[in-house]
């Protein structure tokens, strides 16, 4: 239990001043869940803890508390400087009696105060940086948990393609008159789309924690871009999107990642597939030169939607998707640097996005 002399916002007045303030201060006692003032109710005066807990809540459906007060804390104070509705509930947490002073009176008093107006204005300062402490770090959490959701939706719609296509090889796989020759295909299918799904999930975690993991060793660029084609080929058939090969992929031995480079060209053309009507159509064409392979990826669609242009590889961004979040292009963007080279995007009139990449020619 306090008294007007031990609140803080007293300590400084002199003698005649506290004599006044005690002929003017109210004691009021609360049940332990009894409203002390009500959200949209007129701010009549200010009031003090002199015991127990007072809380500060707000909303009419759901009540959310935003503070606790204790013996000695001021609570209701933004009556004193406007005439306006109560913006929360004041309510006893516990048995609580508190010092209430009314505006009128209290008005007065601190014309007669300054020391008083002062220290009144530096308390309603701190106790609205207290609050917009707790609003940032609540605006801070609801985009956390929107980035979050986002991600784990990216992550979901990344996993169906494979998913659903182990679904129905399994189906075809299950049949007790399918040829040995059928039923090889079929398992490699699935072996295919599993490494995919571990692909994936290691990927994600290699983005997410920022770490390089290329493994760089020689291989076919031309027998892995035919196999990936045709890969590519059976998930885009489920919309009738056809996958073109402008010219022949580049013979030879060169040193890349073929698992974490099949992931970019399931990336792109995936992100393609999901502006294309059916019938839409995905090119893919090569072009050596400058110790480099440069492959572009164009689609039928729409082209890059200008708010997005300058910032497509971000972790994120998406637009005119229901789902995704753009973290697709953002692996992309790492995997092709991790290679040592660069990618791009860019729009054309009357054509689709174009998606750029070059990797070293290293033999």
């Amino acid at each position: 239990m306090v008294t007007l002399e031990t609140i803080p916002l007293f300590r400084h007045l002199n003698r005649a001043e506290l004599q006044t303030l005690r002929l003017i201060a109210q004691e009021r006692r609360f049940a332990a869940g009894q409203e002390i003032f009500r959200e949209g109710a007129p701010g009549d005066g200010v009031y003090f803890v002199k015991s127990g807990l007072v809380e500060i809540s707000a909303g009419a459906e759901t009540k959310k508390v935003f503070s606790r007060l204790g013996a000695g804390e001021i609570f209701g104070e933004m009556a004193v400087i406007e005439l306006r509705p109560r913006s929360a509930t004041a309510s006893a947490a516990q048995e609580t009696e508190v010092y209430f002073l009314p505006r009128g009176e209290m008005l007065s008093f601190i014309e007669h105060s300054p020391a008083l107006a002062f220290a009144l204005l530096q308390q309603i300062s701190s106790r609205l940086r207290e609050f917009n402490q707790l609003h940032l770090r609540e605006v801070l959490e609801a985009e956390r948990l929107a980035v979050v959701g986002n991600f784990a939706r990216s992550i979901i719609h990344d996993l169906k393609n494979p998913l659903s296509i182990i679904g129905l090889a399994s189906e075809i796989f299950s049949k007790p008159d399918l040829n040995p020759e059928t039923r090889g295909q079929v398992q490699a299918r699935i072996k295919r789309q599993v490494q995919r799904i571990n692909d994936l999930v290691t990927d994600i975690l290699a983005f997410t924690e920022g770490r390089s993991s290329a493994d760089l060793r020689p291989n076919n660029f031309r027998e892995f871009i035919l196999e990936l084609v045709a890969d590519l080929e059976s998930d885009a058939s489920t919309k009738a999107i056809h996958i073109v090969l402008e010219n022949e992929p580049p013979a030879g031995l060169f040193r890349f990642d073929a698992r974490r480079l099949g992931r970019v060209f399931h990336n792109l053309v995936n992100n393609a597939k999901d502006f294309l009507d059916e019938g839409g159509q995905i090119f893919l064409r090569f072009k050596t030169g400058d110790g480099e392979i440069l492959i572009e990826i164009e689609d039928t669609g729409p082209g890059i939607a200008p708010e997005i242009a300058d910032k497509l590889f971000q972790p994120f961004t998406t637009h005119g998707k229901a789902h995704g979040t753009g973290l697709g292009l953002s692996i992309c963007k790492k995997i092709i640097e991790d290679h040592g080279g660069k990618i791009s995007a860019r729009s054309e009139p009357n054509r689709g996005a174009i998606f750029c990449f070059t990797l070293p020619v290293t033999k």
